[in-house]
């Protein structure tokens, strides 16, 4: 979100509006509620009284150091055993993290950290791969990394749904709804191919 969706709303919104008052933080909550906030962003729906906005679904790649696994999809049994770098069980890594133990496999997670660049840097060092989701492989650039490769998981894990959340029967400032707006038109020109693509 904060690397590929969010610069693009920030951008457009001073574009449209010079001058306009736009604060920003980043959290990583287990229980993230909307207090203040005039809006958001999390990965997935937030309990109390609040309204959303569904802005697309993240489907979960594979990230491995080129010549880890063959071209192609990868089996979600290949996990089992395999050494993974993750992203701290917050938002929705533990979902993502049981689903692939349901499957069978019970990846060894050697390292965790919240920061993408660094996830990446250790699968290029060959600590382990990285399953991630398409928005943070976006975000990365990952594709033009010729010591990475990025895989398909077969069979898919579900989905990471992205929504805009606000106070239920807030009035919003006009910055507020068209921050909506442009965050709803950004996803839908980022939405990422189908997982069967």
């Amino acid at each position: 979100m904060s690397n590929v969706i969010l610069p693009s709303v920030v951008r457009r919104l001073r574009d449209e509006h010079p001058g306009c008052d736009i604060r920003l933080s980043e959290e990583e909550p287990e229980q993230p509620r909307i207090g203040d906030l005039d809006l958001l962003f999390y990965d997935g729906r937030i309990d109390g009284d609040v309204e959303h906005r569904k802005l697309l679904d993240d489907p979960y790649l594979l990230v491995a150091r080129a010549g880890t696994f063959p071209e192609g999809p990868v089996p979600l049994e290949r996990l089992d055993g395999a050494p993974m770098v993750a992203w701290p069980l917050t938002c929705d890594q533990p979902l993502m993290e049981q689903a692939v133990a349901r499957s069978g496999a019970r990846p060894q997670i050697v390292f965790r950290t919240a920061v993408n660049d660094t996830l990446l840097s250790m699968v290029r060092a060959g600590l382990g791969s990285a399953v991630l989701p398409w928005l943070a492989v976006r975000g990365a650039d990952v594709p033009s990394d010729d010591r990475l490769r990025i895989h398909e998981l077969r069979p898919s894990l579900p989905l990471r749904e992205i929504y805009l959340h606000w106070r239920a029967g807030r009035i919003h400032s006009p910055l507020a709804a068209r921050a909506v707006e442009i965050a709803v038109e950004v996803a839908a020109e980022l939405a990422p191919p189908p997982a069967s693509a």
